[in-house]
């Protein structure tokens, strides 16, 4: 699931201004993320806790240093990634024999059993997971992070800063693992079989029964070319589409509490101008960087054991190999503890009388008409600020190539957004690849309320970006001509839900780019209120068309339903409030 705090950049800043609390929120939020990444690159190593303190503690001194607060998770991921080579370097020389000694040859002690174990997986999923233990160190730290990716955890350009590599050498990588994974998968299904192939007994003749690199090329091998073997595989369902939209694993309690015990018990270090000192002043204090560790933690401890947020992940069965893995995601606060004091006992009330019900109300302003655009020096109204708390995004898509945005390229490609904040879904028409019938956005399955708030980019995509050029069109090709009643899209056309909601690209005759990413209440009011500038492609303001109310207005082709067709989605603008 690709999950953004909407506030993120403004907590990022914050935090690089001194905020305590911004410092708490950014490690308490990101804390499982990065054991995640850290634990499946260590295959569960007892180390990975400390490697996690290690990194958040880096996280912390550094983040005032941060130049850029969009690219924060870019950052987190290559520290987080940059620990786990350096634990690695540290430890190359005992780690076998500690392994040993701790047991880590117990296969359900490392990462892979956790996952198991903590997500519940079975079948393929389970087989996948466990396929992992199969794979070399480099490549084990590939996985972690492509693993998070299929699951809409990171984005490709995230992978890729954690992989210190550009994004399009970060993917030959990532396709060498991949195939290495499968060779695994297959591994593990012909030993799971019963009986056994004979010829796989004899190959394995000698293993000790330690998955290795070594024995996954030597069984699969066999496996290739034995005809038994590969009967099994026919069934096999690709990785990245088992893995999609798949949570992260839970923070073991023990961790946890080792976390908070370690905040409580460590020494401080010293505060520089509300931060704490940077550097060799922080790590002098104590005599290592480790001092900076327990910082933040506590918070982050006490909010997994006390009763923070938690991300509920509900598995549907394994996808058919003929189409894509649904994903269902949401977010929950924890329930409270419940009271000990018996309820009473309810006293007799008389039977109700049955009474007709009242029709539901809508909400929202009814702009089913063509607007017209306002005058390009016109500045915005101001934009009401809406409570904002986590966005969750998923579904079936790509990445945009800018900024690694999830991002709709064809027909039947859907994005489902959960949780309450700002988002933005971003236009671009290729006419110039392909132009015809225009088939509009829709968004189905809304749960809660969407308030279509403001529009910017800077430009309306019927405003001329050369002369009798606009962003739908162009003389020698022609134009894309929008339904009657139909508003005519911005660049960034920005939105506020609270709820739950699936946008889907319907593409048609017209080639059709939709991207869509979470947003703060500052960048949406950034975007409409930047002044023009003709250099940048900005030639108008934003227009802002919030009322802050249930008044506000809500996108045209809106549904609670779930239409088998979602490009059959009805224009209207008013729907039932529930």
């Amino acid at each position: 699931m690709y999950a953004r705090s909407t506030y993120e950049v403004e907590t990022v800043l914050a935090a690089g201004a001194g905020d305590h609390a911004a410092v708490d929120e950014l490690v308490r939020s990101h804390l499982r993320l990065v054991y995640n990444i850290a634990g499946r690159a260590m295959n569960g190593h007892p180390d990975v806790d400390d490697v996690v303190q290690e990194t958040m503690a880096r996280v912390v001194t550094g983040v005032s240093g941060l130049r850029d607060p969009g690219s924060f998770r870019s950052w987190l991921v290559a520290i987080t990634m940059n620990q786990v080579r350096d634990w690695r370097r540290a430890t190359a020389t005992t780690t076998a024999a500690l392994d040993e000694a701790l047991g880590m040859a117990d296969a359900g002690a490392d990462f892979a059993g956790l996952t198991v174990t903590r997500l519940g997986l079975s079948g393929q999923r389970k087989e996948t997971a466990q396929a992992g233990r199969w794979l070399d160190d480099d490549d084990r730290e590939v996985l972690a992070l492509w693993w998070l990716e299929v699951a809409d955890e990171l984005t490709r350009a995230e992978l890729a800063a954690g992989m210190e590599l550009s994004e399009k050498h970060a993917a030959v990588r990532v396709q060498r693992v991949k195939r290495r994974l499968e060779s695994a998968r297959a591994v593990v299904r012909a030993l799971a079989a019963q009986p056994r192939c004979a010829g796989l007994a004899y190959v394995a003749d000698g293993w000790n029964g330690t998955p290795s690199p070594l024995w996954r090329k030597r069984l699969s091998r066999h496996v290739r070319e034995c005809q038994t073997c590969t009967d099994q595989l026919s069934d096999l369902i690709p990785a990245d589409r088992l893995l999609a939209g798949l949570g992260l694993v839970a923070i073991p309690a023990g961790v946890a509490v080792g976390l908070l015990e370690a905040a409580r018990t460590a020494a401080v270090p010293a505060l520089k101008g509300g931060l704490i000192a940077k550097g060799k002043v922080a790590a002098g204090a104590v005599g290592s960087s480790l001092a900076v560790k327990p910082v933040a933690i506590a918070a982050v401890s006490t909010a997994l054991i006390a009763g923070g947020a938690v991300v509920v992940q509900n598995l549907r069965p394994e996808p058919p190999s003929g189409r894509a893995a649904p994903v269902i995601a949401t977010s929950a606060p924890a329930s409270s503890p419940r009271s000990t004091r018996p309820s009473p006992k309810p006293k007799p009330t008389a039977t109700p009388t049955p009474t007709k019900s009242r029709p539901v109300s809508p909400y929202g302003r009814t702009v089913d008409t063509a607007d017209q655009a306002p005058p390009r020096n016109r500045r915005p109204a101001p934009l009401p600020r809406r409570a904002a708390g986590t966005l969750a995004i998923g579904g079936k898509h790509g990445y945009s190539r800018y900024g690694g945005a999830p991002q709709m390229t064809h027909r039947g490609d859907y994005i489902t957004i959960t949780g309450k904040g700002y988002l933005e879904v971003r236009w671009g028409i290729l006419y110039r690849s392909r132009i015809g019938d225009f088939q509009p956005a829709t968004w189905t399955g809304l749960k809660g309320k969407l308030f279509h708030v403001a529009s910017g980019g800077g430009r309306r995509m019927d405003d001329e970006q050369a002369p009798g050029v606009t962003w739908m069109g162009a003389p020698e090709v022609g134009f894309v001509r929008l339904p009657r009643g139909q508003q005519q899209m911005w660049q960034n056309e920005f939105y506020y839900l609270d709820g739950r909601v699936t946008i889907h690209n319907n593409e048609s005759g017209t080639d059709i780019d939709l991207s869509v990413a979470p947003r703060t209440w500052s960048e949406v009011w950034r975007d409409l209120s930047t002044g023009l500038d003709a250099a940048k492609g900005i030639i108008r303001y934003g227009l802002t068309r919030d009322t802050g109310d249930d008044r506000a207005p809500v996108p045209q082709y809106l549904t609670r339903a779930r239409p088998a067709d979602p490009a059959k989605v009805p224009q209207r603008s008013r729907i039932s409030a529930s």
